[in-house]
């Protein structure tokens, strides 16, 4: 009785997810941007957890900066995560010709060409900033793109959010060896791919390395696509310009990203993030607990006063 009222529970959650996003799909970028400034002050006020970790987040990558700028920074990035949300619609539901009308500005393309040009394949890093799938949506519109693909916990959500990421033609494979092999493939293809670089991998799948000068578990899968098959590697992000649209930037990487040795490469995975946060650190989304997992746990002990963050 209670797995079906959980069952029955999370498709009336769906649909109603479902019905927002495609109300939302119907609104102007000025007013979803509205909206989230409503919404924003209205997480940070009541959501314990997200102010929380926001804050502590924040203490750690800018302690030189005053609590009263701090805090500044984590309503304006709550504004944004809110942003985010409500864009989704947009992204994914909005006529291509809408969404592709509000990307404003593409910075650094020829990176992606000349590799392509060279018969080498793309690794775009894409960071949790501004709106990544509006950078989902250009990247699959303009090149071969595959991209891991997680299922959500809401299972009547996944035709949705599938079919939001692979209608401009995006390959979306599982996140395991069957999709590690499917992103060999398509690199040796010339092709681009898109890796989360800032998504904390399991234990196994990752090593520990400076992020903003402490210490965060970054995964390993970069070093062992770039060894295989010698593609160039970017940071990509779709910045936001409140109310009016996106402009995407791609940056070179962090050279320690092509490093055969997993802790160096997983050091240029994350400076290559931090160049990329610099662009606007508001449209990061600093609630995501990415100090989560520590050094001690690995040698078993479960907690250490004034080391664990969360």
């Amino acid at each position: 009785m209670a797995e079906h009222d959980s069952n029955r529970w999370q498709a009336l959650q769906a649909r109603a997810i479902n019905t927002l996003w495609r109300c939302l799909s119907g609104w102007s970028l000025a007013a979803l941007w509205r909206a989230a400034r409503l919404l924003g002050p209205a997480v940070y006020a009541l959501s314990k957890r997200e102010r929380r970790v926001t804050h502590l987040n924040l203490d750690v990558v800018y302690p030189a900066l005053s609590v009263k700028k701090r805090k500044a920074l984590a309503r304006k990035s709550l504004c944004h995560s809110a942003a985010t949300m409500l864009e989704l619609g947009h992204a994914w539901l909005a006529k291509p010709e809408a969404v592709e009308a509000h990307i404003l500005e593409v910075h650094g393309r020829d990176k992606l060409d000349s590799a392509r040009a060279e018969g080498r394949g793309v690794i775009v890093l894409a960071p949790h900033f501004g709106n990544w799938e509006v950078l989902n949506f250009w990247l699959s519109s303009h090149f071969p793109f595959t991209a891991m693909y997680e299922p959500p916990k809401i299972e009547e959500l996944e035709p949705i959010i599938r079919h939001g990421r692979e209608r401009m033609g995006a390959s979306l494979v599982p996140t395991n060896p069957r999709g590690v092999a499917a992103l060999l493939k398509a690199l040796k293809r010339s092709e681009a791919i898109g890796i989360l670089p800032d998504q904390e991998p399991s234990w196994g799948s990752g090593v520990f390395a400076p992020f903003f000068g402490r210490g965060a578990y970054t995964a390993t899968l970069l070093p062992k696509l770039v060894a295989r098959t010698q593609a160039r590697v970017v940071t990509g992000v779709a910045l936001r310009v409140p109310g009016k649209g996106f402009a995407i930037h791609f940056l070179d990487a962090d050279e320690r990203v092509y490093s055969d040795d997993d802790a160096t490469s997983a050091t240029g995975v994350n400076a290559s993030v931090e160049a990329s946060i610099a662009l606007a650190p508001e449209q990061y989304q600093w609630e995501y607990k990415r100090y989560r997992k520590v050094i001690e746990e690995t040698q078993g002990v479960e907690n250490v006063k004034g080391y664990r963050l969360y």
